[in-house]
């Protein structure tokens, strides 16, 4: 790929025209979006492979989207689409009401199943009890927003288990309990500071609200889909092993890559079987939202790839200017800089090789790290993690939830709409994060 600055703005043109698309059309046109989004998503991919192909033909054009396609989207939409199949088979009723101290309770049950079954595996569970607690309310957006900032992307800061970036980690030789020892300190800060944020809101906004209806005890019906919902957390560990490479299609795959998506396909299956009509009804269950995401994360997966390849270029390739920024003016390792360079740039990418670029730059070695390559790879951790909750695509769950819960009739912000009312509850707590750990 060429590097000069115009080819830059070229090749990353694709990727900047479907996002700016997801964050207009809806609004400006939404009954074309609805109908066409597909068309959309297929304009924007063709316009970075037509001239691939016009200029290199088919044989270099087909390996990039069949990598893309393989080794990125197939995994990504084969575990959220088997979490939001199985998370669907939860019928929860019951236990905290929709108050502001039921449902801090509840954003706080959320951030400890994130531990347990990942990011999006605790995000799509409690996504239906939340909005059901909450039925009586004509305002939820801010439930919504809650849940991806705190359960969607923060519940995964001590645990490799379902979260990519810290994935990425663990196969890097980073040890599994690392995050836990070293983000411990930033994530209560920012999850007590935001749960004490949301609280306040809450009891604001329910001033106005009909009262909630009395406690019911609590019900669980499918725990055999939230055992599946765990089986998908860890599978994606079992990935991280060791294993033989198989071809598909031409394209090398890890073994256990596809056992992942083996494993999801056949957790998708068996919930499918065994889960009753009525509670897949009770939790107003629809194709919809994962078909939306389908369709809008295989563009954005395909047009992201050149971006991403000038990423991993790092300070060689033409986004050198903005890895300069990582130094200080002594020319050391900058925590501060890598904190919002790595958020800010997961935020609007996909955190994962984010993550990675960073880590590379640092020259991170797991094995020997002194207190100031602790320091970065905190930074560089905290960053991928808590920042992915400012844009709908900062993190897989994200625009998952948008689709359920425009499903249930919650009137959800528009992208750019959503991203300025995510900073607005985000940015003071990274300045808080920063002053306190990363400065």
């Amino acid at each position: 790929m060429q590097t000069t600055p115009w080819q830059t703005i070229l090749w990353g043109f694709p990727f900047l025209g479907l996002l700016l698309s997801i964050a207009i059309l809806p609004s400006l046109v939404p009954r074309f979006w609805v109908r066409r989004m597909g068309g959309v998503a297929l304009g924007w991919t063709l316009l970075l492979l037509v001239p691939v192909v016009a200029d290199d033909g088919v044989r270099v054009a087909w390996p990039l989207a069949r990598h893309v396609l393989i080794q990125d989207y197939l995994p990504f939409i084969s575990l959220l689409g088997a979490l939001y199949i199985a998370a669907g088979g939860i019928l929860v009723r019951g236990g905290p009401r929709g108050t502001p101290g039921g449902n801090t309770l509840l954003l706080a049950s959320g951030m400890v199943l994130g531990l347990v079954m990942g990011t999006s595996g605790a995000a799509m569970v409690l996504v239906h009890p939340l909005l059901a607690a909450n039925a009586h309310r004509r305002r939820k957006t801010h439930l919504v927003l809650f849940l991806i900032v705190l359960v969607a992307n923060a519940s995964g800061a001590l645990t490799p288990l379902g979260n990519p970036p810290l994935f990425v980690g663990l196969l890097r030789g980073v040890p599994f309990l690392w995050p836990a020892e070293h983000l411990l300190a930033p994530y209560f800060v920012m999850t007590g500071t935001l749960l004490i944020a949301f609280y306040w809101l809450d009891r604001y906004l329910a001033a106005g609200e009909p009262p909630a209806p009395a406690t019911r005890p609590l019900r669980v019906r499918g725990w055999w889909n939230v055992a599946l919902v765990a089986l998908l957390g860890f599978s994606v560990l079992a990935q991280g092993l060791d294993l033989p490479r198989v071809s598909v299609l031409g394209e090398p795959v890890d073994a256990g890559r596809l056992g992942g998506i083996a494993v999801a396909l056949a957790a998708a299956a068996a919930s499918l079987w065994i889960t009753p009509r009525a509670v897949r009804g009770a939790n107003d269950f629809s194709w919809h939202p994962i078909v939306e995401v389908a369709i809008l994360f295989l563009g954005i997966f395909v047009t992201l790839a050149p971006v991403s390849a000038m990423l991993r270029e790092g300070a060689a390739g033409p986004l050198a200017p903005l890895f300069a920024l990582t130094r200080d003016a002594a020319g050391d390792p900058w925590p501060l800089a890598y904190f919002w360079l790595t958020g800010l740039l997961s935020a609007v990418l996909d955190n994962a090789p984010t993550y990675l670029v960073f880590f590379d730059l640092a020259g991170i070695q797991p094995g020997a790290m002194g207190p100031d390559e602790t320091r970065i790879l905190r930074a560089i951790s905290a960053g991928a993690v808590f920042f992915g909750g400012l844009t709908y695509i900062g993190n897989a769950p994200n625009m998952m939830l948008r689709a359920v819960a425009s499903h249930r009739g919650v009137r959800m912000p528009g992208f750019f709409g959503f991203s300025l009312l995510a900073a607005a509850v985000s940015l003071p707590v990274f300045v808080l994060l920063t002053l306190l750990f990363f400065g």
